[in-house]
C-alpha cells in the first residue's frame, strides 16, 4: 500500500511538470484556433500578432477610402495618476493590477482611413466592440473602475507619408462615456432615469450642497487621447501591428466622485482592406 501511494504521488508530480512545461496554443492571424483550444485559457482576450519580419508598407491613394478592420487593442499595463505623499512633488502615475480577467481587450473595431491634403492619414472609427469596463487595483488598496474605449476616435498620422509604414504614428482624441448606464441604481436606489432622486428616509436638507452630488446623478462624458505606433506591416495581407498608449478619465460614479487620470499601454492589431471610391 505504501508503494502504491508513492507511485501515485510520483505520477502526479510528473504530470504536473509536463503540464507546466507544455506550451499553450498561440493566437495568430493566419491560423485560427478552435473553441476547445481557447476555452478557459484567456486567449480570447489576446490580439493576433503580425510576423516580426514584416517591414513593408501599404500605399494610400488620393480619392480612395480604405477601411481598417478587425482593429484589436490589448492593454498590458495599467497606471492611475495619484497625488504624491510629499506635497512638494507633482502627481505621478502609479502602476496598478487589473481585477478584470480575460475581458480587457477592444476588438472587431473598424473605420475609414483617408489621405489628407498634407499627405497625412486620418483614421475615423465607425463601429465595433469599442469599449470594455475594467477595474484596476492600486497598491494602497483603492479600486479604480473605468471604461476602456476609443468611441468616435479620429486619429491622424504625420504629414507627407502617403502610406502606412513602420514609422506611422496615429494620434487622436475620443469620447469616454460613463462607466455606469443611465438605469444604474446606487445602494439607496437613487438613479438618473429610474429610482429615487433622494435616499429613502433621508433627513431634512436633502438638497444641501454636501448631498447634492449623491442625490443628483449625472451621465458624464469625458475625453481621452491615444497614440497608435505602427511597428509591423505586411503589405501582402494588409495587416498592421504595434503598440499604443492611451490616457483617459476614470469613472465618476454618476457624478459623485472626481475622475482620476488613467493611462493604458499595450499592443494592437488591424487589417487594411482594399480601398473603394469615396
Amino acid at each position: 500500500m505504501r508503494y502504491r501511494a508513492l507511485l501515485a504521488a510520483f505520477f502526479a508530480l510528473c504530470l504536473g511538470v509536463l503540464t507546466a512545461c507544455s506550451e499553450a496554443p498561440s493566437a495568430t492571424s493566419d491560423i485560427p484556433l478552435t473553441y476547445d483550444q481557447i476555452r478557459n485559457t484567456g486567449l480570447a482576450n489576446s490580439c493576433p500578432q503580425v510576423d516580426e519580419t514584416r517591414r513593408g508598407q501599404i500605399p494610400i491613394e488620393d480619392g480612395t477610402t480604405y477601411k481598417l478592420v478587425d482593429l484589436c487593442l490589448e492593454p498590458t499595463s495599467f497606471f492611475v495618476k495619484q497625488e504624491a505623499a510629499n506635497k512638494r512633488k507633482e502627481a505621478e502615475f502609479v502602476a496598478g493590477k487589473s481585477l478584470t480577467r480575460y475581458t480587457t481587450s477592444i476588438e472587431q473595431v473598424s473605420g475609414d482611413i483617408t489621405l489628407e491634403k498634407d499627405g497625412s492619414l486620418l483614421f475615423d472609427e465607425k463601429l465595433g466592440m469599442d469599449f470594455q469596463p475594467i477595474t484596476v487595483l492600486l497598491p494602497g488598496g483603492d479600486q479604480i473602475p473605468f471604461l476602456f474605449t476609443i468611441k468616435g476616435l479620429k486619429a491622424q498620422s504625420q504629414p507627407g507619408l502617403n502610406a502606412v509604414t513602420t514609422s506611422t504614428d496615429f494620434e487622436g482624441a475620443f469620447r469616454v462615456p460613463s462607466y455606469r448606464t443611465s438605469n444604474f441604481l446606487d445602494p439607496k436606489a437613487r438613479g438618473l432615469t429610474t429610482g429615487y432622486d433622494n435616499a429613502v428616509a433621508l433627513p431634512a436638507r436633502a438638497d444641501g450642497v454636501d448631498l447634492a452630488r449623491e442625490n443628483v446623478k449625472a451621465f458624464d462624458v469625458g475625453q481621452g487621447n491615444i497614440s497608435l505606433q505602427v511597428s509591423k506591416v505586411d503589405s501582402n495581407t494588409g495587416e498592421i501591428g504595434g503598440t499604443f498608449i492611451s490616457e483617459q478619465p476614470s469613472d465618476t460614479d454618476m457624478g459623485t466622485a472626481a475622475a482620476d487620470d488613467v493611462r493604458l499601454q499595450g499592443v494592437f492589431y488591424g487589417r487594411i482592406e482594399t480601398g473603394y471610391d469615396a
